[in-house]
């Protein structure tokens, strides 16, 4: 029996029919690695990449023995040297594409998943877009950071060796700045976040969480949008990744190997996005309303969406997505698979 439920973390609907499973051709597959032997983003090969502007490493800038390295997007969306100027034209409007797309390389490694990471490395990595946010957030042109995953070629991915992508705009993009303005609704009428109700929500619930590590709980949310897809928030008011301190980031880190190597132990090696959900780098005219509420309502969130299911006319004709897996079901087998 299909059920149509409400995200109110995302406010929008989602259609959970699990007799869509059964159709054919339902489930994408997964697409043979690259080699290693031409990738930029292999250790050694640091010369085929432009000069980096972070890496965690004990030596010289540029050279091997590294653990996680940020390099500028060489085919970058937007560039940090132009000039913030908008333009109008009766109901033309438009501005040049100032901002900052950086890639931050996640392990030397390059058929490396989460799930085989070491906890330190991915602790590394955490501490690398940390730091690149707080960096970002001193030009204070950019407003707002998408930072996101894509692994394998139905998440969007051009190149396997495991990266994440930073994408810093002078603009709040609409669907963010919706959430600010949900939030702020939401917590003039009740005192609290959203992300704090659904975490209390979730908790008495039972049924789908995943696991917990110090101050993080790793959730099906209730209206999930993708099969099997996981979010993770922390306990306290936390808004942004740079929030953070060492003792968040080892915890993060250790329940973040354990999601994966429990979706890995069910989906095999999939294709997903994983998107970190932050507030604002800096205050504009779009966005003024909400900072001075923003600590005591905006938590961040970590969401990982397999992509094992595709996308049909329905999907992209209404926004509204349909998941042929239950939250509960997911949940259920993601604890109990044995990792």
């Amino acid at each position: 029996m299909s059920d149509i439920r409400r995200d109110r973390l995302h406010d929008h609907y989602v259609l959970i029919a699990p007799e869509r499973m059964r159709r054919p051709d339902t489930l994408a597959t997964t697409h043979t690695e690259e080699s290693a032997d031409n990738c930029p983003f292999c250790e050694g090969h640091e010369s085929m990449t432009p000069p980096e502007i972070y890496a965690s490493r004990d030596n010289e800038p540029n050279m091997p023995h590294w653990s996680v390295r940020v390099i500028p997007n060489l085919y970058k969306a937007v560039q940090i040297e132009l000039d913030d100027t908008s333009r109008m034209d009766g109901m033309f409007e438009s501005r040049p594409g100032v901002g900052a797309h950086e890639i931050i390389i996640d392990t030397p490694c390059h058929d490396c998943r989460f799930s085989n990471l070491e906890v330190v490395q991915i602790a590394d990595w955490l501490t690398a877009i940390s730091k690149r946010i707080s960096d970002l957030r001193k030009d204070k042109r950019l407003i707002y950071a998408s930072v996101f995953k894509n692994h394998g070629e139905y998440a969007g991915a051009t190149q396997s060796h495991p990266h994440t992508q930073i994408i810093a705009l002078p603009v709040m993009p609409h669907d963010a700045l919706k959430l600010l303005d949900k939030g702020l609704q939401y917590y003039r009428r009740h005192g609290r976040g959203k992300v704090e109700d659904l975490l209390i929500n979730e908790q008495e619930a039972k049924v789908r969480i995943v696991a917990r590590r110090g101050d993080f709980t790793a959730f099906c949310p209730f209206a999930s949008s993708y099969p099997f897809e996981v979010i993770i928030a922390p306990q306290r008011d936390l808004s942004s990744l740079d929030d953070l301190n060492r003792d968040d980031i080892a915890h993060l880190a250790r329940l973040l190997k354990e999601v994966f190597r429990r979706l890995e132990s069910e989906l095999g090696n999939f294709n997903y996005n994983l998107a970190f959900r932050m507030a604002p780098l800096n205050s504009n005219f779009e966005n003024e309303p909400y900072f001075p509420h923003l600590k005591k309502y905006y938590r961040m969130t970590i969401r990982i969406m397999p992509r094992i299911y595709r996308l049909g006319g329905f999907e992209l004709s209404t926004g509204m997505l349909i998941n042929p897996v239950t939250p509960e079901e997911a949940a259920k087998l993601l604890r109990e698979t044995k990792i």
